[in-house]
């Protein structure tokens, strides 16, 4: 009921050579609740739905998850986009490329992208 979007890029080495390896500073449900440090990218699922079929159960699930990266410049949220968009187009597919924006509180950048994910069961 989850794409393994973590699993993916925590074993990815561009992946880990930015956000981190322990831990990896990718975030489900859309939070980061541990000692902020930059950059980082919380994801969370849009929605879902399994294949239905008549007689039999379901085989796959596809999800829509959206991606936000953050990070202190532009650059460094480009960068976390771009690891984590190669480290999973071989797994799923990249639908939206999103927001980009200079949070005025935090003055810290954010990313946004959504990714389109079939998952066999």
């Amino acid at each position: 009921m989850i794409a393994p979007i973590f699993e993916v890029c925590a074993t990815n080495d561009a992946v880990t050579a930015v956000l981190g390896r322990s831990p990896v500073r990718l975030y489900p449900f859309g939070l980061q609740d541990d000692a902020v440090v930059y950059p980082y990218a919380v994801w969370q699922n849009v929605s879902g739905t399994p294949e239905n079929y008549l007689g039999n159960r379901p085989d796959a699930d596809h999800f829509t998850i959206q991606v936000d990266a953050y990070g202190d410049t532009a650059a460094q949220v480009i960068e976390v986009a771009q690891v984590l968009r190669d480290a999973v187009e071989t797994h799923a597919h990249i639908t939206r490329w999103g927001n980009e924006e200079l949070d005025p509180e935090t003055k810290r950048y954010r990313y946004s992208f959504d990714i389109d994910w079939i998952v066999l069961r």
